[in-house]
């Protein structure tokens, strides 16, 4: 009987299932279900030839399209207690810490750096949805104030990139209070006239969007991101009656008025850099800004 489990049902099962190295060569778009050849995925950034559809990238990659060559210094973030209400589900929340800790390679769901887009000093706080769902806990409260403590200090724009599945449950109400502690953090951004973008990707839902994400002088999104505060099984389920189709997506809410522009990843670098330029383009001479928004060009009048 150790004969067969040892020897035989091992190389029976290599003969079924071939070790690729760990390289999965090709990737199916989840939109349109085509297959992509991998060079041809990371060519394109993530983003299906076929479709156009917009796939989660890591921050870190994120990061490398959008500044300039030459890297980003890291801004550090204070550290928070560890499960702070002892909570466990189907397994304790220390452990899942530690389990999305060791896949990203990174402490919570938000990197905070400061770096150059075009020569421009910039802080970037960036979302990792591969961290818990890029919920936001104590410690993704705790790296947007750090990001715009940074921005005020070094008197330099900030720009939040988010991918969140809103407030981070296994941390009751102290996940809650994130939503007005990072509210506060934006409004010392403001309150030093420095421009604050936010960049939405998919998805930005919960108590993100219903707090910091919401609050850019200028909203940005990839196309065909969700963008919403509750899903819209239950939106529908609350009022009873079927949703538009595209509901929550980032073009319905741009032509509803919720968002000021709906950018492509290839073009986002380039984006980022004309409306920087045109909300800095004020600035006095011994560095106060003027208000952000005389930059920009009028309104057509109706």
């Amino acid at each position: 009987m150790s004969w067969l489990t040892n020897f035989v049902r091992p190389r029976i099962r290599a003969l079924v299932r071939k070790d690729n190295g760990g390289n999965n060569l090709w990737h199916k778009c989840p939109a349109c279900e085509r297959m992509i050849f991998h060079r041809d995925l990371d060519a394109a950034n993530a983003v299906c030839p076929h479709c156009d559809h917009h796939m989660p990238i890591k921050p870190a990659r994120r990061l490398a399209l959008l500044l300039d060559e030459g890297g980003w210094e890291r801004v550090e973030v204070p550290a928070v207690p560890v499960d702070p209400l002892r909570f466990r589900d189907r397994k304790r929340y220390g452990d899942r810490l530690k389990e999305a800790q060791t896949e990203t390679e990174e402490k919570d769901a938000v990197i905070v750096v400061q770096g150059r887009l075009d020569g421009r000093p910039v802080v970037v706080a960036a979302f990792n949805f591969g961290f818990i769902g890029g919920s936001m806990g104590i410690a993704v409260g705790e790296a947007i104030l750090a990001a715009a403590n940074r921005a005020v200090t070094q008197r330099a724009p900030l720009i939040v990139i988010t991918a969140s599945g809103g407030a981070r449950m296994q941390e009751g109400a102290l996940s809650l209070m994130q939503m007005p502690r990072t509210t506060i953090a934006v409004d010392q951004v403001k309150a030093a006239g420095l421009p604050y973008i936010v960049v939405m990707t998919h998805p930005t839902t919960g108590g993100v969007t219903a707090s910091f994400a919401m609050l850019g002088d200028i909203a940005m999104a990839e196309p065909g991101a969700i963008i919403g505060f509750a899903g819209a099984r239950v939106i529908e389920e609350t009022i009873g009656q079927a949703l538009p189709k595209g509901f929550q997506r980032a073009e319905y809410l741009l032509d509803h008025g919720m968002l000021d522009m709906v950018v492509h990843r290839r073009d986002l670098r380039d984006r980022l850099i004309r409306v920087l330029g045109l909300l800095t383009a004020g600035r006095r001479a011994e560095g106060a800004p003027a208000t952000a928004m005389a930059a920009l060009p009028a309104p057509a009048s109706a």
